[in-house]
């Protein structure tokens, strides 16, 4: 019999490793995200990876901060990154940044140059870029290639002190013009930046590495055994393994990290850039980095999602070579599977029309039991107001019937939800020929909770759900909706944003809702899932989470 495996490639990496003799103690990984902005959908995926390996392996896991460019970066996207890693359920071993490391990657980019590996370009980034060319063709020598050790040295120095102006200079590696890979064209190790104090090393440094130098040596540093990379980073592979052979001890007994590739998460109908986000948030087409339209981790908290609906989400995907495209209905889908099993739920009218009851007494008013969520049993019951006047959705009545409309027309019947069978006998419209009330009547003996038969017999098709106008209140109810009226919005991203992708609403509760607390998870019968943003003494706010349709199909 064959055991199919169940183990990602990454862990049959590490497993052949150990196999061939790699200690299972020395096994250690580390997540490194750039300060520089609020962590997002894609980050998921290498969070769950990097710190559900570590729990398997029973192995650290170090957060490094890649705080190699002070231009964006700040103290503030700091915390918020910790902030979103211990929102999923994951705590890190150690806390370090790769400024930490500034003084020995110095000293290491001496080394290359004693070693006629690195070199002083004076040349503007500009010409560099223009000289690397393509991989189809041979690039061009920088004039400043053969300069001598000595001349480097003193050059390096001297960008170093804040002697050079911004721009005027950079240190390169000196590997090979003409290779394919144009990782390998004499990549940049340091550039000036002179206008942006650094968020940790102030103004000790006028010079700063780039992340391709940083990278590998860092790791090497804190003995990452494996370090996990999306796939974008496979053809810098070539570039962080020589920059390992120029420092690496052949003779020491230190781990010489082994970088691993894995594909991307790419949702559709979104973008994830920082720098898109950046712009759309300076041009005010969204609030914040939480904006709940885009998905940032911390936007997606507003919004209402969950941890496990978004670790879900990451493991059902898997972990794969391959690049592809996820439909964001999936997302939703996993969002809605959590919230159908934990979100109690309550009637909330969105578009109130007024209901009246004409054979029910002004002066009753009855308490309805109502279940709070079927899929948990023990979430209990509630008592729900029933009275004569209500209130129900705009688009839950039509005054003429018209075919596979199935809620409530002049002369139909249908059942409120947890109450009684009514129907629609005449409506009273105001001046200016709108709707004002719907009159109706109910039957006493048809109260939810008996025999079902009486659906049956009548052809009821539909239920509604309602409030009791004297007992409802009004709470604040923000309806999101894509951002993007194009699937792969990408490219031209400031060219299709939807105008109406959050509408601001308000709408009418059943009185059990002010018992809800900030945090809270409900489901809006046959309207979607809520999440309340803010209590306070005079309003609730919540948010949409999802609907509750399901778009999401299984190809």
């Amino acid at each position: 019999m064959v055991i199919k495996s169940h183990l990602h490639f990454v862990e049959k990496i590490i497993e052949e490793d150990i196999k061939n003799g790699f200690h299972r103690e020395k096994i250690k990984f580390r997540f490194p995200p750039e300060p520089n902005g609020h962590l997002h959908i894609g980050h998921i995926k290498a969070i769950c990876l990097n710190f559900e390996l570590g729990k398997k392996y029973k192995s650290p896991v170090h957060l490094r901060f890649d705080d190699t460019n002070p231009i964006g970066e700040e103290k503030n996207f700091i915390e918020s990154i910790k902030k979103d890693i211990l929102f999923l359920g994951f705590k890190w071993d150690s806390e370090c940044y790769a400024s930490d490391y500034f003084q020995q990657l110095y000293e290491w980019a001496i080394k290359l140059i004693k070693k006629s590996k690195a070199y002083v370009d004076d040349q503007p980034q500009s010409i560099i870029k223009f000289q690397r060319k393509t991989p189809f063709e041979k690039g061009i020598i920088s004039l400043y290639r053969k300069r001598s050790v000595d001349e480097n040295l003193y050059l390096f120095e001297k960008m170093k002190s804040g002697i050079f102006q911004e721009g005027s200079c950079v240190l390169r590696a000196k590997i090979n013009m003409n290779s394919s890979n144009m990782n390998m064209r004499d990549p940049i190790m340091y550039r000036i930046i002179l206008r942006k104090k650094h968020h940790k090393t102030k103004n000790k440094w006028c010079i700063y590495p780039t992340y391709d130098w940083t990278h590998g040596q860092c790791d090497y540093i804190e003995q990452i055994s494996h370090s996990l990379c999306s796939l974008e980073f496979e053809n810098r592979r070539p570039l962080y393994n020589w920059y390992l052979d120029q420092i690496c001890d052949s003779n020491s007994e230190k781990i010489r990290p082994k970088q691993i590739e894995f594909s991307r998460l790419n949702l559709s109908n979104t973008i994830t850039s920082k720098r898109k986000i950046q712009y759309l948030i300076e041009k005010k087409i969204i609030q914040s980095w939480n904006d709940p339209r885009i998905l940032t981790i911390s936007g997606l908290r507003r919004k209402g999602y969950t941890p496990t609906a978004l670790k879900n989400f990451v493991r059902q995907i898997g972990v794969t070579k391959r690049n592809n495209i996820i439909d964001v209905s999936f997302l939703e889908f996993c969002i809605r599977e959590h919230l159908n099993k934990i979100a109690p739920r309550v009637m909330v009218v969105l578009r109130p029309i007024k209901l009246i009851i004409d054979n029910y007494s002004i002066n009753y008013t009855e308490w309805i039991k109502a279940e709070n969520n079927p899929e948990y049993p023990n979430s209990g019951y509630r008592k729900v107001p029933f009275s004569k006047f209500l209130y129900i959705e705009k688009d839950d009545f039509l005054e003429k019937e018209q075919i596979n409309f199935f809620r409530l027309c002049i002369g139909k019947e249908v059942r409120l939800k947890n109450a009684y069978i009514i129907k629609a006998n005449y409506i009273i419209k105001n001046s200016k020929g709108e709707i004002k009330e719907i009159h109706c009547t109910y039957d006493p003996k048809s109260k939810s909770g008996k025999k079902r038969k009486i659906e049956e017999k009548r052809r009821i098709k539909s239920t509604l759900h309602w409030v009791s106008i004297k007992h409802s209140f009004s709470v604040e109810i923000n309806l999101y909706y894509s951002l993007f009226l194009k699937k792969n919005p990408d490219i031209d991203f400031h060219q299709c944003i939807n105008p109406k992708s959050i509408d601001k609403i308000t709408g009418y509760a059943e009185p059990d809702l002010k018992k809800a607390k900030k945090g809270n998870h409900f489901q809006f019968q046959r309207i979607g899932y809520f999440y309340v943003e803010k209590v306070s003494e005079k309003k609730i706010i919540f948010n949409q989470t999802a609907s509750i349709k399901n778009k999401w199909k299984k190809n």
